[in-house]
């Protein structure tokens, strides 16, 4: 063992022992999506006496954390998101709506004296400037002339639900004033009591948010001048339990600074989110099992120990995750268990560039296994640098746009590209040298999957086909892929989720299946005619609306129980109309900067005409998967877009490789055509594209056939994105670098016309370039 590969070894040590201790006592930090609860984004606005700025966004955050105490919710977690935004996350807690209720009112509680009664009718609401006075209905309609507050909530010190059922007033509301609210109190009631017992002016009017929820009269045996005395009094008005407990947690938070609007609301059922650890799971182990399957037979020893690597690559994201108190959402899991996928394309780079060098031995100069590996890893670098930056560039786009959990996806899968460097680069390279270095692998070099070029390159050498011959015949079906992706669009319009509209989206589970036409009629039947019905698999339904109130999510829920012989609701989620509008603004421009960003990139590493060529392929394989889910009438929400992100990065990801490839042969072989050197360039990735596809492959045919309901579209929207990228990559991107070359490519720039890296000759069909 030399002493560099001593040094990688412990370096590797050091990371799993330290990716263990985290695994092994650090808890994982789920999403609501996976443990059940509620998530409210709300938006602060100004007021009338109040600006929304960053300081009352602060306050109001503060006080939305004593209300959510108050609650009883376990582990809570309340953030600010931005100048005008808090986030709230419920766990435990499945019904929004309550949650809503208690968190954005404003509950500005003030007490009033009553200086009398107005005719039926007068608007109310409005206060009159010359003494100040508002009029506002009581619990039974009758407009009251109130005299400015008296005391507000902040002389409250205490509030408490209460029941007395002796005197027969059942659940009230006991106030404990402290300070100048006792005093207060005392010459209220005490200017109250001065008044005919029939008159509106012996009553107080205590108000909640610009409703009088009680006017009590001052009973007789208050001494007029004198009052109600030791800074206590009762809050009555014909609550119930539940009625009388929110309102006293209300005055103990205190009141909101500024107004509150609601413009985000997610809830899922734990059964939900235990079901999807469990089906994510279940196609991480199937997955991942036919992954290394797959290429263990393809590369035998070192196949069997890159599987051993991608175990390790799973502990070291892992322990990232938990290192980062990152938090674990539905996308991001499937992002965990698809990087996994991912990972293996590193190691498959520096496999066929071993096989590469190790076949080129007897042309050039004698090869070991060992030397061979390393020029692998070597020569592999440059593309699996290139191709995970690209990748980055996609997933730090997702999470700066996206939005609840899919931003998890985003985290996930920066830390799986890291990671996925980490485990190939060093774990994988430091077992290879381990076992190249016994004597019994290196007597048998067949064993180990570096000696002989695989059918697939073997059958390529012996048919050696031109396919940029055809370059124009290729670019010609995928322009017919466009026209027909397109006219997807056109004819059947795309399906935006409701994180891109506004609404709300409401999904049950049945006990036995319910028709879709059934549903919707019935529910019209109940008043909601202008609601989307859907199914999905045997016993789940879907209702999307514009709107829908606590009393229509009622009648929903009573009609699909009766239909489908017993619901529970799973998921619910409301977007506003601002924030689906900005969602939607949001994906653009991150569909906007990745593809400025990777042209970019692209032009810098390589040529303009190999950076417009893959961008130009990128942009087609968007329209493809985009116009591919309108014919098949999918939903495009945030899931989407975090896949096709993530396809976009995959698909500059395979046009890297063919173009590194068409670089390094350039410098090897100056003088042949270009087209010769792209159609080689295409040939030699050809295994590396489809074993790599291939391991991708596997992962996500798991997670579509196990994921649930939305982890399927999700893998479906990638099984396509993958296919036309990797068709892209080869059909499209190459043949129009070939046509940009000829018809306008400048001459080769210093980066292009490098020799050849040492030992760089990729194998003995090359390019008969002269070297």
């Amino acid at each position: 063992m030399t002493r560099a590969t001593r040094v990688r070894a412990l370096f590797a040590l050091a990371i799993l022992a330290l990716s263990t201790f985290l695994a092994l006592t650090q808890p994982a930090r789920l999403g609501l999506d996976l443990r059940g609860g509620t998530q409210l984004v709300l938006e602060t606005r100004d007021s009338p006496t109040a600006e929304a700025d960053r300081e009352a966004t602060d306050r109001t955050l503060e006080v939305l954390r004593r209300r959510v105490d108050a609650l009883g919710v376990s582990e809570p977690n309340l953030s600010r998101a931005g100048d005008h935004r808090i986030v709230v996350e419920l766990p435990g807690l499945d019904d929004p709506d309550e949650a809503a209720e208690v968190l954005g009112r404003t509950a500005q509680l003030t007490v009033h004296p009553v200086l009398g009664t107005t005719a039926p009718g007068t608007d109310t609401g409005r206060t009159a400037p010359a003494d100040g006075s508002t009029v506002l209905p009581d619990d039974a309609g009758t407009p009251l002339r109130l005299g400015p507050a008296a005391l507000t909530g902040a002389e409250v010190r205490r509030a408490a639900a209460e029941f007395d059922g002796q005197d027969g007033s059942g659940w009230s509301v006991g106030l404990t004033l402290h300070g100048a609210g006792e005093r207060a109190w005392a010459r209220l009631t005490g200017k109250a009591a001065c008044a005919a017992p029939d008159d509106p002016a012996r009553r107080a009017a205590i108000v909640l948010d610009r409703k009088v929820i009680s006017s009590p009269r001052v009973e007789a045996s208050v001494a007029c001048g004198v009052g109600i005395t030791g800074g206590t009094t009762r809050i009555t008005g014909g609550f119930d339990q539940h009625a009388a407990q929110e309102l006293a947690l209300l005055i103990n938070g205190g009141a909101l600074p500024v107004p509150v609007d609601i413009v985000e609301q997610r809830a899922v059922g734990p059964t939900l989110g235990a079901l999807a650890i469990t089906s994510s799971a279940q196609a991480a182990v199937i997955g991942v099992a036919l992954t290394a399957v797959f290429i263990t037979v393809v590369y035998r020893l070192l196949g069997a120990l890159a599987t051993l690597a991608l175990a390790c690559y799973a502990l070291i994201s892992y322990a990232a995750l938990l290192a980062l108190g990152a938090t674990l959402t539905l996308p991001g899991l499937a992002g965990f268990v698809l990087a996994i996928g991912m990972a293996v394309d590193a190691n498959v780079l520096v496999f066929e560039r071993a096989r590469e060098e190790y076949a080129a031995g007897p042309h050039a100069r004698p090869r070991t296994l060992r030397s061979a590996l390393a020029a692998g890893f070597r020569n592999a670098f440059s593309a699996i640098a290139d191709s995970n930056v690209t990748t980055l560039l996609a997933a730090v786009l997702l999470f700066f746009f996206a939005s609840g959990p899919v931003r998890g996806f985003g985290v996930t899968l920066c830390i799986g590209v890291a990671a996925s460097m980490v485990s190939a680069l060093l774990v994988t390279r430091v077992l290879a040298e381990c076992a190249l270095a016994l004597r019994p692998v290196g007597r048998r070099p067949r064993l180990t999957g570096l000696a002989g070029l695989g059918r697939v390159r073997s059958w390529l050498s012996r048919r050696r086909p031109d396919l940029m011959r055809h370059r124009r015949r290729w670019l010609a079906l995928s322009g017919a892929a466009l026209l027909l992706a397109g006219s997807g669009i056109a004819v059947r319009g795309l399906d935006y989720g409701v994180e891109f509209t506004g609404g709300r989206m409401v999904e049950y589970t049945t006990t036995r299946p319910v028709d879709a036409e059934r549903a919707r009629a019935a529910l019209g039947t109940a008043g909601l005619d202008r609601a989307q019905v859907s199914t999905s698999g045997d016993r789940t339904l879907t209702v999307r609306t514009e709107r829908l109130s606590a009393a229509q999510l009622t009648a929903a829920g009573r009609v699909v129980d009766e239909l489908g012989g017993g619901a529970q609701k799973v998921r619910d989620e409301l977007i506003g109309p601002s924030l689906g509008e900005e969602l939607r603004r949001g994906a653009l421009v991150a569909l906007g900067l990745a593809l400025l960003a990777q042209l970019g990139y692209l032009a810098v590493r390589f040529r303009w005409t190999f950076a417009m060529s893959a961008v130009v392929a990128m942009a087609h394989d968007v329209v493809v998967l985009v116009g591919a889910f309108a014919w098949l009438g999918k939903p495009l929400d945030g899931v989407f877009l975090a896949a096709l992100l993530t396809v976009i990065g995959y698909s500059v990801n395979d046009s890297v490789v063919v173009f590194d490839r068409v670089r390094e042969l350039r410098g090897a072989g100056r003088g042949t055509p270009f087209p010769d050197l792209a159609n080689t360039a295409v040939l030699q990735t050809v295994p590396r594209t489809v074993n790599t596809g291939m391991g991708a492959v596997f992962i996500l045919a798991a997670l579509a056939a196990l994921g649930g309901d939305t982890l399927t579209d999700f893998a479906l929207a990638l099984l396509i994105g993958i296919v036309v990228g990797t068709y892209s990559s080869v059909f499209t991107a190459t043949p129009l670098a070939v046509v940009l070359e000829r018809n306008g490519g400048a001459s080769p720039r210093r980066s292009d016309r490098r020799p050849a890296r040492r030992g760089g000759r990729p194998d003995r069909w090359d390019t008969g370039a002269r070297v």
